[in-house]
């Protein structure tokens, strides 16, 4: 037991110790924003491309061709990536130097703390699998985490870009101008946004850089969105209006899965109320019962 527990706190330091690694660049960037605040183009810019080399990239780089790679594969790891927000070259890189470099940690940790002692062949290959599997993991949860906060951040992006349109402004200048707004509150949605400026600005039309948007976030509310955004320019209906509807329809909807969940309560608590609640009843209302009529029986029949 004091084995395992030494092995559990070796292995959370070393994660946390990751963890800090690689959202360091992240806070850093963001502390520079505040600090040093850009306006216009050159903020999206320098937010977007500026990136100091990581230290990371560093460590990561003798083993990041250690693992086989197919073009098929790597196209699939990187929209996983681009949707948990790594859009760096090197993200890629330093996945594939995670799934080498887990493993022989966690090996390393399981010889150090003499736990392959229960079970070399266990130990070692429940620490090469779970090593290998923790980085698809971790962005799979960075993916859903990001994705969420996009969909919970869209209703306020809506208001606003209503507002902007309302006032005068057309689709792209809406854009641009709600991108500035949510630079603190909603990153993730400013981020897209600043992209999609971006791509436009590059030439491409505004149809294809908002399909674009819908298939790096793989979000269902920004899908409909860009569905609705299109055929709003295609067929030339009011832009303020339809951003309207639809964000009143996606508070709606938003109500109605809270209720859902809400609903669902009463059949989840139905297994936590039978394993640990109505036990701690029984023994405190049946107890002082049940002792006394042990007692009794015990005296009676001696």
């Amino acid at each position: 037991m004091i084995y395992l527990v030494a092995f559990l706190a070796v292995f959370g330091v070393v994660l946390s110790a990751g963890l800090l690694l690689f959202s360091r660049d992240v806070v850093m960037d963001r502390l520079q924003a505040i600090l040093e605040p850009k306006s216009g183009a050159a903020t999206a810019l320098s937010w977007l491309l500026e990136r100091r080399p990581s230290t990371v990239e560093k460590v990561i780089k003798p083993f990041q061709n250690v693992l086989p790679r197919s073009a098929a594969e790597v196209g699939v790891v990187q929209q996983r990536l681009i949707r948990a927000g790594y859009r760096k070259n090197s993200a890629i890189n330093i996945f594939y130097a995670a799934k080498v470099l887990v493993p022989v940690g966690l090996t390393v940790l399981a010889t150090v703390t003499g736990v392959y002692e229960w079970g070399p062949f266990f130990v070692y290959g429940t620490s090469l699998g779970l090593g290998f599997l923790i980085p698809d993991f971790f962005v799979g949860n960075r993916m859903k985490a990001r994705q969420d906060r996009i969909r919970r951040g869209l209703p306020e992006a809506l208001d606003l870009m209503v507002i902007c349109t309302e006032a005068g402004l057309g689709l792209d200048q809406s854009m641009f101008r709600v991108s500035d707004e949510l630079r603190l509150s909603q990153p993730e949605i400013r981020e897209e946004l600043v992209l999609v400026n971006l791509e436009m600005k590059a030439g491409r039309p505004r149809e294809e850089a908002l399909r674009n948007l819908a298939l790096r976030t793989d979000v269902d509310s920004i899908r409909a969105l860009v569905t609705t955004l299109v055929q709003a320019d295609t067929f030339g209906t009011s832009i303020a209006k339809t951003l309207r509807v639809y964000s009143d329809s996606l508070r709606t909807q938003r109500r109605q899965q809270a209720e859902e969940q809400a609903a669902k309560t009463t059949v989840k608590l139905v297994f936590p109320l039978v394993f640990f609640i109505f036990p701690s009843i029984f023994v405190v209302a049946l107890g002082p019962a049940a002792i006394t009529l042990w007692e009794g029986l015990d005296k009676f029949f001696g």
